[in-house]
């Protein structure tokens, strides 16, 4: 990064022996004893964490408190640093001294003389450094401390220092080895779909004749583990590592690049490392794989690696570190009274990238918390990892815990379950089998990437052959419990994204359509189907722009009517009555509705319909 480079280049001055960092005060050099600033900005708490970071303190940076902590890091131009950091509540200072000169930068930094921090290192001495020079250090002080090592690559040609240290600068820094977050080190086995990269892999590569790729020993994590935390800083839902362009992050729905481009080779060393080992020969062999990612406090994350023309692509998406409610969704509650069903079919469909996963989420933990059931999920990879509540749940990950969807619904069958959940219904072999689990007492809910509701309902159905596909509608005219067919759509603001939500319970009517082959019919249906509990998705559209959660413009977008939308907005048009908004009734008309004597004949009464009088 260009700032970080400005800074710790001045090292190479042969005055310069420290270089100062605080929270609220302008970056430092020391030179013949006294600080001079180096920089007009002051850097916040957050700048000097994520500086820290990027120098190889990833795993010092949770722990940092008013005990120094101390590693050493090794740059290539410059040598080997001692940084010494502390903090007292939102303060955050840190030194970084010279350990060799600049001419002894190619030995190995274990060679250098241990740096050891001050007893003296106290918040008050390093926001006024002219006060005098640090007393040697004590034995005792250097054992509180922990070292460890990196290499940073800083031989390129410093540019002009800008003015303050951007987050997604201080995350692009070329690296040379792993500074794994505590949580990755401290249980390993607890998490097997994280990456853990073996060295003996790439030599496994080597000897199969390709090209060994880089391993956690020679690439660190801080870099890419600042662009995390930048993106969750942001409120971004996704980052996109990209060889040629800068960092994306899709914050409301809108791509939005941060920062310089990076080279193939940095994308590579980026993202390679990440890879577990059980699926580099995937990577190799079909140029894309899928897993889950842990970092400790930054997080969960769903990353897709792969290759395009100009190298590697990483997509991270963001996962919530709490399991979301549908009241925090902006969902409707009914959306939960289908969890009551102890068998039957829950399919919760949109376009990718509009909350499926979330929305589901959301149910099994209404299950978890108000349910003594065993629940299982099939996920690819496992994203939410729910605690212990009231049910057992029992998360199972393609790929590490089963082959497949299909292998593992049959298997779920044999386990005593109250609810399966799948990931994705995404072939035939997965629905077959969640079809047959939801007839045989099991309640089934699963994702689709479907458009709306009748259009689910008309790939379940074609997803099979001709002969089969009347069974299918059989089935699905009983089991059916509710489709739920949502999409996100950007807030007022345009800061964050809120949900709009099509509701299509199970219900004769609904299931008659289905029987008969009319599913055509549907939106027909869903036009006069209030009483049923039916939500149209113009319908939530029109009552998130009327409370402001969102633009015209937006909910017009994704409408399925947006002329009939614009006009209802507009007063143009009544909008469709919901069962709470619905007149009272006209009072019965005694002519044509008299009411019947019990006692009369069947003359009399057929008489007494029709305004006659009996015979």
């Amino acid at each position: 990064m260009n700032a970080l480079r400005s800074w710790l280049s001045q090292l190479n001055r042969p005055e310069v022996t420290e270089f100062a960092v605080a929270t609220g005060r302008m970056p430092s050099v020391k030179v013949s004893g006294a600080f001079q600033a180096v920089d007009p900005g002051a850097l916040s708490t957050e700048d000097i964490l994520m500086l820290l970071s990027a120098l190889g303190g990833g795993r010092h940076v949770e722990a940092l408190g008013a005990k120094p902590s101390q590693w050493h890091i090794r740059i290539e131009g410059i040598g080997a640093i001692s940084v010494v950091a502390a903090r007292q509540g939102d303060l955050v200072h840190a030194r970084m001294t010279r350990m060799q000169s600049s001419a002894a930068s190619g030995t190995a930094a274990a060679a250098a003389p241990p740096a050891r921090p001050s007893q003296q290192f106290s918040m008050r001495e390093h926001l006024a450094p002219e006060e005098g020079q640090r007393p040697p250090p004590r034995e005792a002080d250097a054992k509180r401390t922990s070292s460890s090592e990196v290499a940073l690559d800083l031989r390129s040609p410093p540019p002009p220092a800008e003015p303050r240290v951007s987050r997604p600068s201080v995350a692009r820094f070329e690296a040379r080895a792993d500074d794994a977050p505590a949580a990755e080190r401290a249980a390993p086995a607890a998490r097997p779909s994280s990456p853990s990269p073996e060295p003996r892999a790439a030599a496994r590569a080597v000897a199969a004749g390709g090209r060994a790729r880089p391993s956690s020993a020679e690439v660190p994590s801080t870099a890419l583990d600042g662009l995390l935390a930048m993106a969750r800083d942001q409120g971004a839902s996704d980052l996109h590592l990209v060889a040629g362009r800068p960092p994306l992050l899709r914050v409301a729905g809108e791509l939005m690049p941060h920062g310089e481009p990076l080279d193939p080779a940095a994308v590579e060393s980026l993202l390679l490392p990440r890879v577990p080992a059980r699926l580099s020969p995937v990577l190799d062999a079909e140029g894309s794989c899928d897993f889950a990612l842990e970092l400790g406090a930054l997080g969960r994350f769903r990353v897709n690696i792969s290759r395009h023309r100009q190298g590697y692509k990483g997509s991270f998406r963001l996962i919530a570190r709490s399991i979301p409610t549908l009241a925090s969704l902006g969902l409707p509650d009914a959306i939960g009274l289908a969890t009551r069903h102890h068998q039957g079919l829950i399919v919760i469909t949109g376009p990718t990238g509009h909350g499926k996963t979330t929305t589901l989420t959301a149910i099994i933990d209404i299950l978890n918390r108000e349910t003594s059931h065993h629940i299982i999920t099939v996920e690819d990879p496992v994203e939410f990892v729910h605690a212990r509540g009231k049910a057992m749940i029992s998360q199972r990950e393609v790929g590490t815990h089963t082959r497949s969807f299909e292998n593992a619904l049959k298997a779920s069958l044999r386990e005593d379950p109250d609810v399966i959940v799948v990931g994705e219904l995404r072939d035939t072999a997965t629905v077959r089998m969640a079809l047959a689990a939801s007839e045989t007492g099991h309640l089934v809910l699963g994702t689709m990437n479907t458009p709306s509701a009748a259009k689910t309902i008309d790939r379940l159905i074609d997803l099979f052959p001709p002969g089969d596909q009347q069974q299918v509608r059989v089935t699905l005219a009983g089991g059916l419990r509710l489709i739920v067919s949502q999409r996100l759509l950007p807030s007022e603001g345009g800061k964050r994204m809120v949900a709009a939500a099509e509701v299509l319970p199970g219900s004769v009517p609904l299931w008659n359509l289905i029987r008969d082959s009319k599913t055509f019919q549907i939106p027909s249906l869903q036009q006069r189907g209030k009483g049923l509990g039916i939500i149209r998705l113009d319908d939530s559209l029109a009552e998130l722009v009327r409370a402001g959660k969102t633009t015209l413009e937006a909910a017009l977008k994704v409408a399925e009517a947006p002329e009939e939308l614009e006009a209802v907005l507009a007063g143009r048009r009544q909008p469709m009555l919901t069962p709470d908004r619905r007149p009272p009734a006209p009072p019965p008309d005694a002519s044509r509705s008299a009411p019947i004597e019990a006692g009369k004949g069947l003359f009399e009464r057929a008489g007494a319909l029709f305004g006659k009088k009996g015979a």
